[in-house]
């Protein structure tokens, strides 16, 4: 078995079955590949296994990784999305960033560290994964909801502000490197400036043109995106930026193209190979017998992670004029600290700013708070109804800030109440409004409320799982509770949305009848238990009807239905 690892080749092998039985137990617990890797990083380093011997290869693979990973960032950079959200993510954005340096800098002076190190952990707990929150929020298909957007927004900020520390930090340490402070940093600087101008450049007369023609063979589109991370990661390195930056620029100088979801999309396998690597190479760096000193700080740090950030962001954006269900879904995804935290200082250490026990300390509270959070995001709606009960000081009477529209009151008459306005959803709405019966449309996604009032719908955004917002819709006079909101993903959540929708219909005094779908009669079973009178079978009741059509059978005149666009239904 030594003759096996002494080989760089028969190490990486051993590496990569490590990794895929980590990961297998990992994805058993319902655990993110980040938490996996790190474990990965912490079984093959010295104070357990001792796989790690070719330190010079893994190095090089992690610094591919490390470029290709801020590569993806900047290639996702959606200025647009910070532009249409407005302020509510830049604010909520810059608070929490704001809120959690300063107290993490003041927790770590109390608990005995100097003030770089103090500085270097708490900028590090400032930064959330963007990759397992967006991860999480597609699982649970929320990723289009109001809280999803307005995460991604302030995700966005942050990664911004990663943009910037990690500029001053390489420009420091040049500064310091060789002694001429001022004139290295303006000489870092300039060379900013000059990458900056290449890329504007880059992207205003060549990007466009060149991915179209690369993109008529994807492989060669794949190949041309790495090469791009590479240079101007090396080039990046080479001024004193740092490989980060030089990556960053890379992503950015794509981002305008439309070709950047393919190249995001086949790229993303390789950045989570890659970055395995960078995970291995931290935790060969690690002794473990030196992190029992750092115990308690990590405690106390990834408590505050787990608790003071969701909680600014909750009283931010009650202030904003959001409802505390809004805020508190928002902020439950700031709830851990990210990949580039763990960049972040390894850099301080490589610069000589901080010392190694500070990216074990950093390590530890990355497990603890990304292992937590994943529970934290996965079962947010559990969590709200038990918390719910104290968070009416976070809300602004009124909530102002959420997108209303036509206000719907138990006083006004719709025989019939649609949940879910997705494409199936809205095509029931749109047909019986036709027949002449009034319908109330609700979905939580706002652009789904917005396409289906451009429809001319009468829709409201709002949470069907929200027992407050239900008992306020106008049940009493309703004939019909229609659910067309998709199915949860198997094994991601205790909650099904269509059962909560129909004990909480039912308890809000509902008596007319409750129609919901279903895509297996195994579930069509336990649905009608669970109180439905109908369950709808899109896909049994399309090809029934292809049925009919086909053998000749009357269809119906559909020429003045219009055309149902958008994407699949969002819970409601």
């Amino acid at each position: 078995m030594d003759a096996l690892l002494h080989s760089p080749f028969g190490e990486v092998a051993a590496l990569l079955v490590l990794a895929a039985v980590i990961g297998f137990f990992g994805l058993i617990l319902r655990q993110p590949l980040i938490v996996s890797f790190i474990a990965v990083g912490l079984a093959a380093g010295p104070s357990a296994l001792d796989v790690v011997r070719s330190d010079e290869q893994i190095d090089l693979l992690s610094q591919l990784g490390i470029a290709v990973l801020l590569f993806l960032v900047g290639i996702k950079l959606d200025v647009k999305l910070i532009r249409s959200l407005g302020g509510v993510a830049v604010m909520t954005g810059l608070g929490q960033v704001a809120f959690t340096s300063i107290f993490g800098y003041l927790i770590g002076l109390a608990l005995g560290l100097d003030h770089v190190t103090s500085l270097y952990v708490a900028v590090a707990l400032t930064f959330s994964s963007t990759i397992i929150i967006v991860k999480l929020l597609s699982d649970k298909r929320e990723i289009d909801s109001l809280h999803g957007q307005i995460a991604l927004g302030f995700l966005i900020v942050q990664d911004l502000v990663v943009v910037l520390a990690m500029i001053v930090l390489s420009a420091i340490g040049i500064g310091t490197g060789d002694g001429n402070g001022g004139g290295s940093i303006l000489a870092v600087l300039a060379s900013g400036v000059a990458m900056v101008a290449l890329v504007i450049g880059f992207v205003r007369y060549v990007a466009d043109p060149l991915t179209e023609r690369l993109a008529r063979a994807p492989e060669l589109l794949v190949i041309f995106a790495i090469a791009q991370a590479a240079i101007f990661a090396a080039v990046g390195d080479f001024v004193g930026l740092g490989k980060e930056v030089g990556g960053l620029l890379a992503g950015v100088s794509l981002a305008s193209t439309p070709y950047r979801e393919t190249i995001a999309a086949r790229l993303a396998p390789l950045r989570d190979f890659l970055l395995l690597f960078f995970f291995i190479a931290l935790g060969s760096a690690l002794d473990l017998s030196l992190l029992g000193a750092h115990v308690t700080g990590a405690i106390v740090f990834s408590l505050f992670v787990l608790i003071g950030n969701p909680l600014i962001v909750l009283a931010i954006m009650g202030a904003l004029g959001y409802r505390k269900r809004t805020g508190f879904l928002a902020g439950l995804t700031v709830a851990q600290i990210s990949e580039f935290s763990l960049i972040f200082v390894a850099m301080g250490v490589s610069l000589g700013h901080v010392a190694p026990d500070a990216l074990g300390l950093v390590t530890m509270v990355g497990l603890v708070t990304i292992a937590a959070s994943t529970y934290m995001i996965t079962y947010s709606h559990e969590l709200y109804r038990v918390f719910e009960p104290v968070l009416g000081v976070f809300e602004r009477k009124g909530t102002p800030r959420e997108p209303h529209g036509a206000v719907a009151t138990a006083k006004d008459g719709y025989p019939v109440l649609v949940f879910g306005l997705g494409r199936f959803g809205t095509a029931i709405a749109v047909r019986l409004q036709k027949q002449g019966v009034k319908v109330l449309g609700v979905d939580f996604n706002p652009q789904a409320v917005r396409r289906a009032r451009e429809l001319g719908l009468r829709a409201k955004y709002g949470d069907g799982t929200d027992a407050e917002f239900v008992a306020d819709l106008p049940l009493p006079r309703a004939e019909w509770v229609v659910s067309t909101v998709p199915i949860h993903p198997m094994g991601l959540s205790h909650e099904d949305t269509r059962r909560t929708l129909i004990q909480l219909a039912r308890g809000a005094g509902f008596t007319g009848r409750i129609a919901v779908t279903s895509h297996s009669a195994k579930d069509t079973e336990d649905l009608f238990g669970a109180g439905a009178d109908l369950v709808l079978e899109p896909f049994q009741d399309a090809a029934d009807r292809a049925v009919e059509l086909i053998s000749g059978a009357p269809g119906e005149d559909r020429t003045d239905i219009p055309e149902i666009g958008g994407e699949e239904p969002q819970p409601a």
